[in-house]
C-alpha cells in the first residue's frame, strides 16, 4: 500500500522515512548540494537536447520550398501535425513519467527526436516530411513537452518550485538560442540536410547523461525533496502557498486521487474528466491555447519566412529569433521568482496583454534590414516568451494538488493545439493574400482576450467551489 509523498509521487512509507532522516540531515549539512539541483542540471541539459527542432522549421521551411516546391501550407501542415501531438502527447507522459519513471521516458524521447530528425535528410516526398517531422519528433517532442519540467519540479522541490519551473522551461529557450544559429548558417552551407543532422546529435547527445544522472524520485537517493522538513509537507489537500490562487474542490470526486493507476492512459484521461469540472481548467487552457498560437505557432514557425518576404536574410531573422531566446531565458526565470511572490493571475493578464501590443506593430517593423524598434520588439517578446509558464503551473499545482503536473500537460495540449491552428492558419493566410500581415493581427487581438480570460481565474475558482481546503 503506498501514499502520496510530498510530490504527489507514489512512495513507500519506508522509502518515505529513510528519506526523512536522510533528507534532513544532507539538507542540513553546510556546503553539500541537495541532489534535487543535479536532477534540475540534467533535465535542463536535455530540455536544450530537446529544443533543436523547435528552432528548425522558421530556418528550413525556405530550402525545402526551394528544392522540393513545397507550397507553405504542405509545410506548415507538417508543423501543425508536430504541434498537435507535442501537446496532445504531454498529460500521457506525465502519467507515463509517475509509472515508469522520469528517465526511462526521458530517454526514449529523446531517442524519436534524434530519429525523427536524422530520418528527414532521406524525405524526397511531402507526406514523408509529415511522418518525420510531424509523427516521431512530435511524440518525442510532446514527451519532453514543458510538463516535464513541472514534474521535475513538483517531484524534486518542495519550495522554489516557480523558480526551477522558469529555469527548466527557460531550457528550451537555451535550446534555441543554442541551435540556432548553427541551424541558419548549416542551411545555407552545406544545406539543410546537415542542420537536420545537428539536431539529431543535439537530441541524442544528452541521453548518456540522462541515463546516469536523472533519478525518478528523492526516494531513490534517500532524501526528502528540496525544503521539505516533514513527509506530509505539501501534501495536496493543504493550502495553497501560492499567492492569490484558490484551492479548489470539484464537484464531485477528489481532484487529488492518488497517482499510481496503473494504466498511464487511464490516469491521464480520468484527470482529465476531474479537471473538465472546474472552470479555473477551462480558462487556464483556453489562455495557453492562445499563449501557443502566439509563440510557436505564428513566431516560432512564420517569424522567419516572414521576414524573408520583407526582403531580410533568412541568417539575419534567425538571429533575431536567437536573441528572443536569450531574452525569454531571463523573462522565463524572472517569472519564475515573480511567481513565487506575487498573484499568478494577474502575472498572465499583464504577459498577454504586452504581447499583444507587440503583435500589433509587428507589421510596422519588419524591413529588409534590422532597425532599433525592431530590436525593441525582440527583447519585449522574448522577456514574454514563455514567462506564462511559470504561473500557469503554479495554478495548476495550487488547485489541482497532486494530479497537479498531469492537469498541466493537458492545459499544455491546449497550448500546442492553439499553435497547430494558429500554424497552419497563418501558412493559408501567406499562400492566399501574399502576406503575413492579417495573422499578426488576429493573434494580438486573442491575446487581449487572453489578458481578460486570465483575469477572471481567481473570481471564477472562488465563486463555484470552496475558497480553501483545509490542511
Amino acid at each position: 500500500m503506498t501514499a502520496p509523498d510530498v510530490t504527489g509521487t507514489p512512495t513507500s512509507n519506508a522509502a518515505v522515512s529513510t528519506g526523512k532522516q536522510s533528507g534532513k540531515q544532507s539538507g542540513k549539512r553546510p556546503g553539500r548540494l541537495h541532489p534535487a539541483w543535479m536532477v534540475a542540471a540534467v533535465a535542463f541539459l536535455a530540455l536544450v537536447g530537446a529544443a533543436g527542432f523547435r528552432a528548425a522549421p522558421g530556418v528550413l521551411m525556405v530550402p525545402l520550398q526551394e528544392e522540393f516546391g513545397w507550397s507553405t501550407t504542405v509545410l506548415s501542415l507538417a508543423v501543425s501535425i508536430n504541434l498537435v501531438l507535442f501537446g496532445l502527447t504531454a498529460p500521457f507522459a506525465a502519467a507515463l513519467m509517475e509509472r515508469f519513471g522520469i528517465r526511462k521516458v526521458t530517454s526514449l524521447a529523446l531517442c524519436l527526436i534524434g530519429l525523427g530528425s536524422a530520418l528527414t535528410v532521406f524525405v524526397n516526398q511531402s507526406w514523408q516530411i509529415l511522418l518525420t517531422w510531424g509523427v516521431l519528433i512530435g511524440l518525442g517532442t510532446g514527451s519532453m513537452a514543458l510538463v516535464f519540467a513541472a514534474t521535475i519540479a513538483n517531484t524534486w522541490f518542495a519550495k522554489s518550485r516557480g523558480l526551477v519551473i522558469g529555469i527548466l522551461t527557460a531550457g528550451s529557450a537555451a535550446g534555441q538560442l543554442v541551435f540556432l544559429p548553427f541551424i541558419a548558417a548549416l542551411a545555407q552551407n552545406p544545406g539543410w540536410r546537415g542542420a537536420s543532422l545537428l539536431i539529431a546529435a543535439g537530441a541524442l547527445a544528452v541521453v548518456p547523461l540522462v541515463l546516469r544522472w536523472l533519478r525518478n524520485s528523492p526516494a531513490d537517493v534517500g532524501v526528502l525533496p528540496y525544503g521539505a522538513e516533514a513527509p506530509d509537507a505539501g501534501i495536496a489537500g493543504s493550502k495553497s502557498t501560492t499567492p492569490g490562487v484558490a484551492v479548489a474542490s470539484p464537484p464531485t470526486g477528489s481532484v487529488t486521487a492518488k497517482p499510481d493507476s496503473a494504466n498511464a492512459a487511464v490516469r491521464a484521461l480520468q484527470v482529465l474528466k476531474r479537471a473538465s469540472k472546474v472552470r479555473t481548467f477551462w480558462a487556464l487552457a483556453a489562455g495557453f491555447a492562445i499563449c501557443g498560437a502566439t509563440t510557436n505557432g505564428l513566431i516560432g514557425t512564420h517569424f522567419i519566412p516572414s521576414a524573408h518576404d520583407h526582403g531580410m536574410p533568412e541568417t539575419t531573422a534567425a538571429g533575431l529569433l536567437a536573441v528572443v531566446g536569450i531574452f525569454d531565458i531571463v523573462g522565463t526565470i524572472a517569472s519564475g521568482w515573480l511567481t513565487d511572490r506575487f498573484n499568478p493571475k494577474v502575472l498572465l493578464a499583464v504577459y498577454y496583454q504586452f504581447r499583444g501590443i507587440g503583435l500589433l506593430v509587428l507589421p510596422l517593423l519588419l524591413g529588409s534590414s534590422v532597425e532599433p524598434s525592431m530590436i525593441i520588439f525582440v527583447v519585449v517578446y522574448g522577456l514574454d516568451w514563455v514567462a506564462t509558464v511559470p504561473p500557469t503551473a503554479a495554478i495548476c499545482r495550487s488547485v489541482f494538488g497532486a494530479d497537479g503536473s498531469v492537469v498541466f500537460g493537458w492545459v499544455f495540449a491546449a497550448h500546442q493545439l492553439g499553435a497547430a491552428a494558429a500554424a497552419l492558419a497563418a501558412g493559408f493566410i501567406r499562400d492566399a493574400t501574399g502576406h503575413y500581415n492579417y495573422a499578426w493581427m488576429g493573434a494580438a487581438a486573442m491575446c487581449t482576450v487572453a489578458a481578460v480570460i486570465s483575469a477572471t481565474i481567481r473570481k471564477d475558482a472562488a465563486k463555484k467551489q470552496p475558497a480553501t481546503v483545509s490542511a
